[in-house]
């Protein structure tokens, strides 16, 4: 993946692959091709949203302020941004300009005091079809320790997983 790295970088979202569902103010992502699910909460899906190809860093700070009415800087889309590219949410990952350290999301807070409006990216990988399917669940009868899912299974042939 590509990094741009000019300081009107606009970011463009990668949409085209993924499931999107929104839920609770959230908006879920999966993406099949790495078996990732993504949870953005309403920060980081504004960000996310607003990588138009066409809407600069600074466009999505001032999106951000106007959506949330919270005193989030260029720092907040930044840290989202990152988190994004790290996602492959992104067309392309995009590198801060010179002289733009990385903040932690831990600094930022302390910074402007208000960590519910911070962009929250989690994402855990999800098995595949075969995976999911690999094992017996907790009471199901087994044969081989190896069918079990808890890798226990007493008095095969006729018992249950444990």
């Amino acid at each position: 993946m590509k990094l741009k790295d000019e300081e009107s970088t606009a970011p463009q979202a990668r949409t085209e692959g993924l499931i999107v569902r929104e839920a609770e103010g959230e908006v879920l992502v999966y993406d099949p091709e790495r078996h990732r699910a993504i949870c953005l909460n309403q920060t980081a899906a504004l960000v996310w949203r607003g990588c138009d190809g066409r809407t600069t860093v600074a466009g999505l700070a001032r999106l951000l302020h106007d959506e949330l009415d919270a005193p989030l800087a260029e720092s907040a889309v930044w840290l989202a941004l990152d988190r994004l590219g790290r996602e492959h949410l992104l067309r392309e990952r995009v590198r801060r300009p010179p002289g733009r350290a990385a903040i932690s999301r831990r600094d930022l807070v302390r910074r402007i005091g208000v960590a519910a409006a911070l962009p929250l990216i989690t994402s855990i990988l999800a098995p595949t079809a075969k995976a999911a399917a690999s094992c017996l669940q907790s009471g199901m009868a087994c044969t081989s320790p190896v069918e079990c899912c808890s890798q226990l299974c007493p008095g095969a042939p006729n018992g249950a997983c444990a």
